[in-house]
């Protein structure tokens, strides 16, 4: 991970391995993900997940 990049943040919109989910909590630096029909789990590198929409994009959609 270069200077730029960050890790996706509570509330943010991500993918991981092609799933759409959601950053409910970070945990002790594990992000917790969470999508419709699933239950809660820890990303499995959260280097690799790509933030698709801020949490502040998704509040100006009305979608958060």
């Amino acid at each position: 991970m270069n200077a730029t990049e960050q890790l996706p943040g509570v509330g943010d919109e991500v993918t991981e391995d092609g799933t759409r989910a959601i950053v409910t909590d970070i945990r002790q630096g594990v992000v917790w993900l969470r999508a419709p029909g699933r239950d809660e789990w820890p990303a499995a590198d959260p280097r690799r997940l790509k933030v698709t929409r801020t949490r502040r994009e998704r509040i100006a959609a009305g979608d958060a």
